[in-house]
């Protein structure tokens, strides 16, 4: 089992942090909550950039925690954007 620091995430991935290498092309099984449930999948790795990388969701049986919790950031995002004041 390995841990990472989350960075982002939309409906078709997460990336992360991570302080062990995760070879390129490697499918990995991913757990971590959100604030809409826990969530667990299997994710390819197509993309690293030192130690950030990202994952996409191969099979996503969560789809509706993760489609909720991007909403919600969205939401935050906007309302704390200088844009919106």
């Amino acid at each position: 089992m390995l841990k990472g620091h989350t960075v982002d995430i939309s409906e078709s991935g997460i990336s992360a942090i991570m302080r062990i290498e995760v070879p390129l092309g490697e499918v990995v099984e991913l757990d971590f909550t959100l604030p809409f449930g826990r969530v667990t999948t299997y994710a390819a790795v197509p993309q690293r950039s030192a130690f950030r990388y990202g994952f996409e969701f191969l099979e996503l049986n969560d789809l509706e925690a993760v489609r909720c919790t991007c909403r919600q950031f969205a939401v935050e995002r906007d309302l704390t954007s200088p844009d919106s004041q």
